[in-house]
């Protein structure tokens, strides 16, 4: 037999894989990540929370706190839904900036990623209208596209995501199962959306009967400007989903959903197939720094100050090295600095001009990346994070 008519183990397993995971790519970000991680390069693509403010000694101690309390039951497998005592945590705090909640309306996910995944697996059939922000976070594209909807994109402002042109593809025809977006310093754009479209998506919701994905890892980094409540205050239509990843740390991947109890149930049954239940090290990690409300409250105020004076400085260091060559609108809270590059041919990309920025030891993130269905090639992502 002729070796080259043989085919390889990896065309093999090629042959092999659904036609989901053919279709599935790996994240630009994630990938740009690889190139960009040298000592020589400047990082602004990810949105990577700074290592500077993890309470490394505080998590440390909660760990073996918990440890001493529980004993093995802390390392042992748990409820699918989370452990007990962090759900009913939730459910207090939820009436801080949002409706009331119960422990039955709140499902512990393993990242916030999960509960974008869950989402997908019980909601979505094949063809589903889903709408999401127009640019739109990449993560949450990722998570709910392999259930194969119809993405429609609405464009995103400085106000968030434009509730008026929703309502017109509403009354033009479009029957979206959800809506999604940042409604707090919208990865990638940093708009928040506004109290007054907080309320018309919400009404939107409950007229047309869709589900609204309140996405908010970034509510915490606010700059500037008063504290929105949760859309859930003026709509049951809504599915609150947070994490602790952007105020204690990424690696514990603890975060929750809080929404209808029986839209929870099904995305805890969801959960059963695929991790059985988030780790019950990391819950009662999580759990012991939470339950502290005084210095709960103290680590996250100390955390926007931090975040502003990286934007500050990066607002500095773009006006004095490109001025009007780079057009931007100062985010008022979160990571992240969206832009356009003035003056660029019209058949010219971010994304083209990427491998030069790294070669000259700047990474950012091409606003392709994050395209619905405007196209963005003139823009870029930039993070003050880290």
């Amino acid at each position: 037999m002729n070796p080259e008519s043989v085919p390889t183990t990896g065309d093999r397993v090629e042959s092999l894989l659904s036609a989901v995971s053919r279709e599935t790519r790996s994240s630009v970000i994630r990938d740009l990540l690889r190139h960009a991680d040298r000592d020589d390069v400047i990082s602004l693509a990810g949105g990577i929370p700074a290592a500077e403010l993890f309470p490394l000694e505080r998590l440390s101690g909660s760990l073996t706190a918990a440890f001493e309390a529980e004993g093995a039951a802390a390392a042992q497998y748990g409820l699918t839904e989370g452990v007990t005592a962090l759900r009913e945590l939730v459910a207090v705090r939820a009436a801080d900036h949002g409706a009331p909640a119960g422990v039955d309306e709140v499902l512990i996910t393993t990242g916030s990623q999960q509960a974008l995944d869950l989402v997908g697996r019980v909601l979505i059939d094949p063809g589903d209208e889903v709408v999401v922000d127009d640019p739109g976070y990449l993560g949450a594209l990722q998570a709910l596209r392999p259930a194969r909807p119809r993405l429609v994109g609405v464009p995103v402002e400085a106000d968030g995501m434009d509730t008026s042109h929703l309502e017109s593809l509403l009354r033009g025809g479009l029957r979206p199962k959800l809506v999604y977006t940042n409604p707090n310093f919208q990865n990638p754009s940093g708009a928040t959306l506004t109290r007054e479209r907080r309320e018309h998506l919400a009404a939107l919701a409950d007229h047309w009967g869709f589900l609204v994905v309140e996405d908010d890892p970034y509510g915490n980094l606010r700059f500037e400007g008063e504290e929105a409540d949760s859309m859930s205050v003026y709509s049951p239509l809504v599915l609150r989903v947070r994490t602790v990843s952007k105020i204690l740390a990424p690696g514990l991947r603890v975060a929750w959903a809080i929404g209808p109890e029986r839209l929870i149930e099904a995305m805890g049954i969801a959960k059963q197939a695929v991790d059985l239940h988030t780790s019950t090290v990391t819950q009662h990690m999580a759990l012991g720094l939470l339950a502290d409300e005084q210095w709960d409250r103290a680590h996250r105020e100390a955390l926007a100050p931090w975040y502003r004076e990286r934007r500050d400085a990066l607002i500095a260091a773009l006006a004095r090295h490109l001025g009007e060559r780079f057009e931007f609108t100062s985010p008022a809270g979160g990571m992240f600095l969206w832009g356009r590059v003035a003056g660029l041919d019209e058949d010219t990309d971010t994304s083209d001009l990427l491998t030069a920025a790294i070669d000259a030891g700047v990474a950012y993130v091409p606003g392709s990346a994050f395209a619905v269905d405007t196209p963005r090639p003139h823009h870029l992502r930039l993070s003050f994070a880290t």
